[in-house]
């Protein structure tokens, strides 16, 4: 899995590593999805600026575009 980020108008491909999810409790983890756990990094690592209507990854990186499931 990996995440697409836009930086100064190039997108590119983050490969979600293990630090991205530490703290994270997922309950079910049979029925967690790619998808399902893109909206759940999502939702940790970025924070929503809605005057821009964009995702804004928390350390700066870029813009949250979405996941590639692989």
């Amino acid at each position: 899995m990996e995440l697409i980020i836009l930086t100064d108008g190039m997108y590119y491909l983050v490969p979600v590593t293990k630090e991205m999810t530490e703290g994270m409790s997922l309950v079910n983890k049979i029925l967690i999805d790619c998808f399902d756990l893109c909206d759940i990094l999502r939702l940790k690592l970025t924070e929503y600026h809605e005057f821009i209507n964009r995702h804004v990854m928390n350390d700066g990186s870029g813009d949250f575009f979405g996941c590639i499931c692989r």
